[in-house]
């Protein structure tokens, strides 16, 4: 991993390949190594941007809030560093919300977007009294909190048959410091309904979610493509995607960067 200093605050990024810019953005309690495969993938064609959002991975903290905006901000000024006018975006959870926050604040740098198991919506109620829970809960069992957490993003059906690809998330999400942690929760509370960048914007775009995600309502989420030109598929498992459907993943995201 590259370091960048932005904001005295030290940004990890990788930059592989050659050709149209593919930023690849990961969610909460994740980092850059959930895109390895992808990457390797995407690197044949493709110029391939890995960033550790804040307080994520190799990358500190800024403050105690991080808000979608500020980790658009460092991911813009990466892409500043390397000279990316334009680039085609996948956002995993948290990391879509970036990208989206991203689009907002710098329309003219998106070639394409791609929404994995994420959303336009902003929290409800009910969400945002679950995440000061957890907030409260992180600093008194914190490790206990994140192996719950982790085990939540997959599918009943998953939890036996993926328990090292489980194990490997829960490990990588604990390297997540308490700081980041709560600075994440506290931006995702307070982030804005963009659903409006799905009905206004022209470039391509892409909104993939499992049926059985238990942290996005399936039902609730596909209504947000309604009456747009955004591309849906529709996977039978939970929030991990990029694990749980991995080759079908791949060849969908293969597609949609080609069209772009």
């Amino acid at each position: 991993m590259k370091q960048l200093l932005y904001k005295n605050t030290k940004i990890a990024y990788s930059d592989t390949g050659k050709g149209t810019a593919v930023v690849l953005l990961h969610g909460f309690l994740e980092n850059s190594t959930m895109w390895a495969f992808y990457g390797n993938e995407f690197a044949q064609k493709n110029r391939v941007i890995t960033i550790d959002l804040l307080g994520h991975g190799q990358t500190e903290c800024l403050g105690y809030i991080h808000t979608m905006e500020d980790m658009a901000d460092a991911v813009h000024a990466v892409l500043h560093e390397l000279k990316i006018r334009k680039a085609i975006f996948v956002g995993h959870s948290m990391g879509g919300y970036v990208s989206l926050a991203f689009a907002e604040l710098y329309p003219e740098c998106i070639k394409g977007l791609v929404l994995l198991n994420s959303t336009t919506f902003a929290d409800d109620h009910e969400r945002k009294i679950n995440r000061n829970r957890a907030i409260k809960m992180a600093h008194k069992e914190y490790t206990s909190l994140v192996q719950i957490s982790i085990a939540n993003l997959f599918s009943v059906d998953n939890r036996e048959s993926l328990t090292i690809e489980m194990e490997q998330v829960k490990q990588e999400a604990l390297k997540t410091p308490l700081q980041g942690y709560i600075a994440a929760q506290e931006g995702m509370k307070i982030r804005k309904n963009t659903e409006q960048l799905l009905h206004l914007t022209s470039y391509p775009k892409l909104l993939i979610l499992g049926k059985k995600d238990g942290v996005l309502n399936y039902d609730n989420n596909i209504k947000q493509v309604e009456g747009t030109d955004v591309q849906l598929i529709s996977f039978p498992d939970g929030h991990m995607s990029h694990i749980e459907n991995k080759e079908a993943l791949l060849t969908v995201l293969l597609d949609f960067i080609k069209k772009c």
